[in-house]
């Protein structure tokens, strides 16, 4: 779906570190190549089937330039997190009318339930076609969709992408200087909020144990089967705990935070993160967090640098 506004080159600066496809609709190309599925500790009757089907819908709904049927997969309360901006329902229905796809093609699927009414599907595309008139680069994405059922009918409240980096083999480090040794700062003395949305104070805790270089403590923030996507891979919670081993979050800042609630116990919160050394612009951040047995934990995270501005002329 970034393609339904621009595609650009981009660098990411990450956070922290086999599917039976339904059949695809036509001219949409799919592989599950390298595709796992994670078991949940959520009971969940989800079929993965079903929302992997809705994604291709909205794939096949944009070649056909369908905007009816495009926005009629989208939720009221729908988020788009792209490097360009964050839109609603009707500004990323907008954003579609200079896009025109010509060849689709889907891979890598991988599908994480929520509960039973809601669930995640990530995977990779490579898009061919034009977006303003002008050829797209041959670049691809992954991109992350978070789909609920409403009524009976299952709808897209959240989509994220970021673009693909192939050429690093491991978990990518933040750019910058490397980290120096230090002793861990001070933990915050301004007490948390009690009015904030569970998601974000929680959030907040997270990079609090990560400036403090509290790694256990980072960990036991993320649930058993979390998913964090990257432009270099997807990686569970063992992987998400190795990559922020040796970085320095000291100095980040974070900022613009917004939340979706899916339900009573699953909420979506977004912001904006700015890391001295890093992209200027700061990188679009998302987390799922889900409570399970009265525990809050992230499910998924998603990092989307923001395209800079072009320079004045």
């Amino acid at each position: 779906m970034k393609r339904l506004i621009a595609l650009a080159a981009l660098l990411l600066l990450p956070l922290w570190g086999c599917t039976q496809p339904a059949e695809a609709p036509a001219n949409v190309t799919t592989t599950n190549a390298n595709a796992t599925t994670t078991a949940s500790p959520a009971t969940a009757t989800v079929s993965e089937a079903t929302i992997t089907d809705q994604e291709k819908q909205v794939w096949d709904a944009l070649k056909r330039k369908d905007n009816a049927a495009f926005g009629n997969l989208l939720a009221d309360n729908f988020v788009y997190v792209s490097s360009d901006n964050i839109t609603d329902k009707a500004g990323t229905i907008n954003g579609t009318k200079d896009f025109n796809p010509t060849d689709v093609t889907l891979s890598d699927w991988k599908f994480v339930p929520i509960d039973k009414d809601a669930a995640v599907i990530t995977y990779k595309t490579a898009v061919k076609g034009t977006s303003g008139g002008k050829s797209l680069p041959a670049t691809s994405s992954r991109a992350s969709s978070i789909w609920v059922n409403r009524g009976g009918k299952w709808v897209a409240i959240f989509h994220q992408d970021t673009d693909v980096k192939e050429a690093q083999a491991t978990q990518p480090t933040l750019p910058g200087e490397p980290a120096k040794p230090k002793a861990p700062p001070p933990a915050p003395t301004v007490p948390p909020s009690t009015t904030e949305p569970v998601a974000v104070m929680k959030e907040k805790a997270v990079w609090d144990a990560l400036r403090r270089k509290d790694f256990d403590g980072f960990a036991s923030f993320l649930a058993s089967d979390s998913v964090e996507v990257e432009e270099n891979g997807v990686f569970d919670k063992a992987g998400s705990v190795k990559g922020v081993k040796g970085f320095d979050f000291t100095d980040a800042q974070l900022s613009d935070f917004k939340t979706v609630d899916l339900d009573k116990d699953a909420s979506i919160v977004t912001y904006l993160v700015k890391i001295p050394g890093g992209n200027k612009a700061g990188e679009r951040h998302a987390t799922l967090w889900v409570n399970r047995n009265g525990s809050w934990l992230a499910l998924w995270h998603q990092g989307t640098p923001v395209m800079p501005a072009p320079p004045a002329k």
